[in-house]
C-alpha cells in the first residue's frame, strides 16, 4: 500500500527478517531496544495472519529476544500487539511490539497501557 508507513519503510531500516516479517527498532520506543516485528504482507492485524505466518512470528519473536538480550540485558519484557484505534493502534499494519524492560523502569507501564 502506497500510504502505509510500514509498507515503504527503506531496507537499511531492518535488523532482522525471515520470509514473512522483517524487524526494526521503534523510531519512538518506551525503552533501550524496543523493537516491532512488521508483516512483510500488508494486513491490518494479526488475526489477518495464516497459521504458516503465526508460526514463523513465533521462532523471529524468540530470535528477536536473543539479539535483545545479547545486546541489551533486560530484566523482562512485554511482547504486545494493538487492535484497532481503540486499543491503540495507530498504524494499520500488523505489527508486534517487543519491548524490553529494566528494574525500575515502572513509569514505562504508564506509557504503554
Amino acid at each position: 500500500m502506497v500510504d502505509c508507513v510500514f509498507c515503504g519503510l527503506p531496507p537499511e531500516a531492518t535488523i532482522m527478517e525471515d520470509n514473512y516479517f522483517r524487524v526494526i527498532y521503534d523510531r519512538n520506543p518506551v525503552s533501550k531496544g524496543h523493537s516491532l516485528i512488521i508483516s512483510k504482507r500488508h494486513m491490518r492485524n494479526i488475526f489477518e495472519a495464516s497459521a504458516e505466518e503465526m508460526a514463523a512470528m513465533g521462532e523471529l519473536l524468540k530470535q528477536v529476544k536473543g539479539k535483545l538480550d545479547d545486546e541489551y540485558h533486560p530484566d523482562g519484557y512485554n511482547i504486545m500487539v494493538n487492535i484497532e484505534a481503540v486499543a491503540g493502534q495507530s498504524v494499520f499494519h500488523m505489527h508486534l511490539h517487543v519491548i524490553p524492560r529494566y528494574l525500575g523502569d515502572n513509569d514505562v507501564l504508564k506509557r504503554i497501557q
